[in-house]
């Protein structure tokens, strides 16, 4: 039986919408028991985007836990401690966080919002599909590192890396952690 610890990370996007709450499935998905993804925003929609529930439930993962919420609900004394926080929108990245408990790592994993992309529904799902591959490709990278035995440094450099992947928005590109 393993004992380690699961990384606990918290994935930030402005409106908690889309690409947050896909990065929250992947991540839970790839992380092989090693991670627990959560995901919020620092304005939350109030809902998940439509088309990424679509995308989720279209990959016969469940949804019914998804929900958008407020970064808040992590920074408090009863939230779980997070190790790693990782902002997906170049909005997000630039706002004045709160101030996480245990003083976790941060990354800026930025791509281009899904969101609003496309008139028709198969454009939508192109958009989002985009967004997925993506994303799962920065945590399957994630994943693919012994990233619990790292020094702090060479988690730093891991997920600068990741960040400037094949997609990243300038913002990424630029190394911004």
């Amino acid at each position: 039986m393993n004992t380690a610890k699961r990384f606990n990370i918290l994935i930030l996007c402005t409106a908690n919408s889309a690409r947050s709450i896909l990065s929250e499935v992947i991540a839970n998905n790839v992380g092989g028991g090693r991670l627990t993804a959560y995901s919020a925003g620092s304005h939350p929609r109030g809902e998940p985007n439509p088309d990424a529930l679509a995308l989720i439930a279209g990959k016969g993962m469940d949804i019914s836990h998804l929900r958008s919420k407020s970064w808040e609900e992590f920074a408090g004394p009863d939230a779980p401690q997070m190790d790693l926080v990782i902002t997906v929108c170049d909005n997000a990245a630039g706002e004045a966080c709160p101030i996480w408990p245990g003083a976790p790592l941060k990354a800026h994993w930025g791509i281009a919002d899904p969101a609003g992309k496309g008139k028709t529904a198969s454009e939508r799902q192109a958009a989002f599909q985009i967004a997925w591959d993506l994303l799962e490709s920065r945590f399957r990278a994630f994943v693919a590192e012994p990233f619990e035995t790292m020094t702090i440094e060479e988690q730093r450099d891991l997920l600068l890396r990741i960040g400037a992947m094949d997609g990243a928005t300038e913002l990424s590109r630029a190394g911004q952690v």
